[in-house]
């Protein structure tokens, strides 16, 4: 378990590497879309130190990250962003940390904007963590290049119940896995996949993400090998920060604090109500 003093404050410079590293992570799923589907018109771009991306119409990373957090943020600025969506007829939603400047939510109020989702976003320290053992049941490993569509089937089959994302999920997931700088991860029993998880690695701290296991392969220790393996491999690349979000009061959430993360701040999403 982890010692109290040995998680640094939740402060400026902690959210900043949080949210910057999410940011990339996501910047480079845009990317890989706009590789992989040259139609989508997949994009990003970066307005006062916020990364604001356009995925698709019903993707969730269609969204900024970091509004605010590197800054103040102008009318002017705001206003590029706004163009931006506006330009694909897409919908605005800015996902704020409460560490952001305090001038944002005055200006985000005077502009039509009402909150609609929390996050929980989750840290713990891993620079000086042992090696944690993976178990001996569950074999797990990073995916060759030619595995990119085996991952991904097999994450969006941990969905299969949940039919309402099992295509929003495939997607995702052969996205991720195709990203520059893809880590991904999986678990297999007796040489069968059953489990999904992958990492993004930006400025020593390490995303965890893409957890997900087949209905058969459940109950078995899959996510916790996966867990290990890869809190093993971010040390080893000389992260000394790992991160999760999850859905605040979450199974996602409970599970993370049982691993040691806890909750560095809970972020507020921002949809624009109206026409400015």
């Amino acid at each position: 378990m982890i010692k109290v003093e040995e998680f640094p404050f939740v402060d400026l410079n902690l959210a900043r590497r949080l949210e910057r590293t999410e940011a990339q992570v996501n910047a480079e799923m845009v990317e890989a879309r706009a590789k992989i589907f040259p139609d989508s018109n997949a994009q990003w771009i970066e307005v006062a130190g916020a990364y604001a991306m356009y995925d698709g119409l019903t993707s969730p990373l269609t969204q900024t990250f970091g509004l605010g957090i590197f800054g103040s943020i102008t009318e002017q600025e705001i206003g590029l962003i706004e163009d931006f969506y506006n330009s694909l007829s897409a919908p605005i939603f800015h996902e704020v940390s409460p560490l952001a400047d305090l001038t944002l939510l005055p200006l985000l109020n005077n502009r039509g904007y009402q909150p609609i989702e929390f996050t929980s976003v989750m840290f713990r320290p891993i620079s000086h963590n042992p090696m944690l053992e993976v178990s001996s049941n569950i074999q797990v490993r990073l995916i060759e290049e030619s595995e990119q569509d085996l991952w991904a089937a097999t994450s969006a089959k941990g969905w299969s119940e949940f039919t309402e994302y099992a295509d929003l999920m495939f997607d995702l997931a052969q996205v991720s896995a195709k990203r520059r700088g893809a880590l991904s991860f999986i678990a297999e029993l007796e040489g069968q996949p059953i489990a999904t998880g992958a990492v993004g690695i930006f400025n020593g701290v390490a995303l965890l993400a893409g957890a997900s296991t087949i209905v058969e392969g459940r109950r078995q220790g899959a996510q916790q090998a996966l867990l290990n393996s890869r809190l093993n491999y971010a040390v080893e690349q000389g992260c000394d920060i790992a991160m999760v979000c999850a859905q605040p009061g979450s199974v996602s959430q409970r599970n993370a604090e049982r691993q040691g993360f806890r909750i560095a701040y809970t972020r507020v999403k921002w949809r624009l109500a109206r026409a400015v």
